[in-house]
């Protein structure tokens, strides 16, 4: 995620109004999601169910449809269930570890957002959620019982190679036609809906 940011960061396509009402659902849910993960969640795999049925048709959606995004605007208001959606997501991700992105991004994309807006804003929840995910599961460890602390050499090594493939995917944006960015996006939440709802089989 850092390579696509800086990347990002340097076009001026992090500083919107989406980025910032995503960070505000996703950051309090990523924390109550570890702490529910830890205390509560023994065998939680009817959540992972439920957002997989949502991303299968979701996908599907975006694979199947035709209609163009709405161009983006600084001054366009942003729908009020950006922020519990984000919160919900949020907690999804702070129970499985799932990047946020991976939800939010085809929701925001299915209900009109462009891919050029929405992908900033979703790697930036992904990122700043990843972190204080991390930084909770950390805290929670040193108090609860049972191997809950970070993998450290499994999350570096997953990160070397997202590292710079974020950065070439963030620079080939912008040169790839939105109905394509669209459908690829559909495909891959399709794959990941099917592989959470079968998960409980698996």
């Amino acid at each position: 995620t850092p390579g696509a940011l800086l990347r990002f960061w340097r076009t001026g396509q992090l500083r919107t109004p989406l980025s910032r009402v995503l960070l505000l659902g996703t950051l309090p849910g990523v924390v109550l999601g570890a702490v529910l993960r830890v205390t509560v969640l023994d065998e939680p795999q009817t959540i992972l169910v439920v957002v997989g049925c949502v991303l299968v048709p979701l996908g599907s959606w975006l694979v199947l449809r035709r209609g163009r995004s709405r161009p983006a605007a600084e001054d366009r208001p942003l729908p009020r269930w950006v922020v519990p959606v984000a919160l919900a997501v949020g907690v999804v991700g702070g129970v499985y570890g799932i990047g946020g992105g991976s939800i939010l991004a085809p929701i925001l994309v299915g209900f009109g957002f462009s891919v050029l807006e929405v992908a900033p804003a979703a790697l930036a929840a992904t990122f700043l959620t990843s972190v204080a995910g991390v930084l909770t599961y950390l805290l929670l460890s040193l108090e609860a019982g049972g191997d809950i602390a970070p993998e450290w050499g499994l999350g570096l090594g997953m990160g070397l190679g997202g590292l710079a493939g974020a950065y070439v995917g963030a620079r080939l944006q912008t040169r790839l036609p939105e109905r394509l960015l669209r459908r690829a996006l559909g495909v891959l939440a399709l794959a990941l809906g099917l592989r959470y709802a079968l998960a409980v089989f698996l």
